[in-house]
């Protein structure tokens, strides 16, 4: 079996290579860069602009038993919801996608896995942190808290479109608070698991560290193993989607930050101060995941966090360990 990944030099991405060439796929890796933490184990990685439709046209002229479209521009709050970036956001994932499905028809891609994500939800859905509604069904009426929730709505309907109309065979997942070892932790793309490991990590006994916002704001986090387990479980079933992929064990901000400081096992103060936060509350709804493929994420949040917290304070310790040579 021949896969190909788009996005395969990013976090989830590059988990998924490695899931993947384990199941004894051959593997064709495709991103704007390398993954930057460790190695792609993927038979063949490709250096290219997705944006650039020669290059999907090139790519997927190879064929293909099954195609992974991780690919976009993303990144945490503090990159998607400021609204500095949201033409950049548009523009280059529609493109991405469009190139994609009307090339993954051209050359007769079997299967083709769609990443999408919880921020297709309406924002007037979202805004008691105590109880949000995001079962699959409940996208519509649209209104979307940011424009990348509107582009990953809009290619939602693009590749179901696509399947309607020509026969692409689609799976659609959404995706809840991906995290984990590996994830970008620093540079202004990281998410909230990874920037809170990040702070504590940095921060010295009796310190205090800065959460934006109130802190009662809500989510679910998703381990990245966890979320791997649901791709392929999704590709490997007869459902089309979209589909719900994330924990429903809802935390507040301030109460993640709590429990990254107790792994920590250090004495740190937390500030709440302004800052973009998405909408007030947000989890995983796993009804449907749990009825169409007979399971569903059940990792603790603790033992995921755990296990990022313990990656993110080695790269700091090597970063500062790298500073400090320089200097």
């Amino acid at each position: 079996m021949k896969a190909i990944v788009f996005g395969a030099g990013g976090f989830i991405g590059h988990h998924l290579v490695n899931r993947l060439k384990k199941e004894g796929y051959r593997v064709t890796g495709v991103d704007l860069k390398h993954p930057p933490f460790s190695p792609s184990e993927a038979d063949e990685f490709i250096l290219a602009d997705l944006r650039q439709e020669k290059n999907v046209k090139e790519i997927l002229s190879t064929g293909a038993d099954e195609l992974y479209q991780l690919a976009a521009d993303m990144g945490g709050a503090g990159y998607i919801f400021t609204g500095e970036n949201d033409a950049n956001v548009m523009h280059n994932s529609a493109l991405i996608n469009l190139n994609t499905v009307y090339h993954c028809i051209k050359f007769n891609i079997k299967k083709v896995f769609f990443s999408s994500s919880a921020c297709v939800y309406p924002a007037y859905n979202q805004a008691d942190p105590d109880n949000p509604v995001c079962s699959e069904d409940s996208a519509y009426p649209a209104q979307p808290d940011s424009e990348y929730g509107w582009e990953k709505l809009f290619s939602e309907r693009l590749y179901l479109s696509f399947q309607r109309n020509y026969g692409l065979n689609v799976r659609i997942a959404r995706f809840h608070n991906i995290f984990g070892p590996e994830c970008e932790w620093q540079g202004g793309r990281e998410k909230a698991p990874a920037a809170l490991c990040r702070k504590v990590a940095l921060a010295r006994n009796g310190e205090e560290i800065e959460v934006w916002g109130s802190g009662a704001q809500t989510r679910s986090f998703l381990y990245i193993d966890e979320c791997i387990e649901g791709v392929r479980r999704m590709m490997l079933s007869n459902f089309t989607g979209p589909l719900n992929i994330g924990s429903e064990e809802m935390v507040t901000i301030n109460q993640l930050a709590q429990m990254i400081i107790q792994i920590s096992g250090k004495n740190l103060r937390i500030v709440n101060m302004p800052g973009p936060v998405g909408v007030m509350g947000r989890k995983s709804d796993n009804r449907l995941i749990s009825e169409v493929l007979g399971w569903k994420p059940s990792q603790s949040l603790l033992q995921g966090v755990e296990l990022t917290y313990r990656w993110v304070e080695g790269q700091v310790a090597y970063s500062q360990h790298n500073s400090t040579k320089r200097i």
